[in-house]
């Protein structure tokens, strides 16, 4: 049963700047924070080799404390797990309402090595993980923009579209929904597109029609959140990147892609966006 917030931690800017995001969401959710440091990985190797490996649990240490006295209120624990970050905390999502993590995976200066961390574990994880990037962190510590959300008006995204309303609803900000009728799925891109005009009006209002009747019932179940539905011609990942300036979260639905050799892996829309956006970036597993 999912009962707690959970976040990776490696001591790094961005591992921090995930700490404080999740304690802060803890706090809201009224669920205590589990903070995991996986260690005896290459990444702890590297940091040896760097002469940094003494530092490291310190500066671990520093960060739970830091954590635990900022949020007295908050239920706090740390703890250190051995494994591979992906795959320790996959696991610990079984656990998890939500998985935070910094954006840069769990090396610190070793994310040249295991940059791929944050997306394996993304891809494995069984709850939302958020993934925080250190210099999107605001110095009052709370982000007052809306809520993004990538939506597929004709697939089913239930989950998704249940997460970013409710995360909107508790924050007290709107909802913008965003949908992609570009048939191009690359990553992101800065060419603009290429149809007649006549053509890409037509097809931007029924596109529009089927994104308000996507949203309709969500609509209905949240009133109180301000929601504007927004077709762009551009590619999802170049919709949603542009999305998230000013955004306080970029929601993206997650399908893992498996392959025979690599495992689940995210797709491209999802890698770019998550690579490109301007706020903290939430990947949801669905059907």
């Amino acid at each position: 049963m999912a009962h707690n917030v959970t976040v990776g931690i490696d001591g790094s800017a961005p591992s921090a700047a995930a700490a404080e995001w999740a304690a802060r969401e803890a706090g809201r959710r009224g669920l205590p924070l589990r903070m995991i440091h996986v260690a005896g990985t290459e990444a702890d190797a590297l940091e040896r080799d760097l002469g940094g490996g003494a530092a490291l649990p310190g500066r671990v240490a520093d960060l739970c404390d830091g954590v635990a006295a900022a949020l007295p209120e908050l239920d706090v624990t740390c703890e250190v797990q051995p494994g591979h970050p992906a795959y320790t905390l996959a696991a610990a999502s079984e656990r998890a309402e939500l998985l935070v993590l910094g954006s840069r995976g769990l090396g610190g200066f070793a994310g040249l090595l295991v940059g791929s961390v944050g997306l394996r574990t993304a891809a494995r994880s069984l709850c939302p993980v958020v993934l925080v990037r250190a210099a999107a962190a605001r110095e009052d510590g709370d982000a007052a923009g809306d809520v993004v959300v990538g939506v597929e008006s004709d697939r089913s995204c239930d989950a998704v579209l249940e997460f970013a309303f409710q995360q909107a609803a508790d924050h007290g900000v709107g909802l913008r929904a965003v949908e992609s009728r570009s048939t191009s799925h690359d990553t992101y891109t800065t060419r603009a597109p290429v149809e007649q005009a006549e053509i890409r009006e037509a097809m931007a209002a029924a596109e529009q029609l089927r994104l308000e009747d996507a949203l309709a019932r969500w609509r209905e179940k949240y009133p109180q959140v301000p929601v504007e539905a927004a077709v762009s011609p551009w590619s999802p990942s170049r919709a949603l990147v542009e999305a998230s300036h000013g955004a306080s979260l970029v929601v993206l639905g997650r399908r893992a892609v498996r392959h025979p050799l690599t495992g689940p892996h995210l797709g491209p829309v999802a890698q770019s966006v998550l690579h490109h956006a301007h706020a903290p970036v939430a990947v949801v597993p669905h059907d």
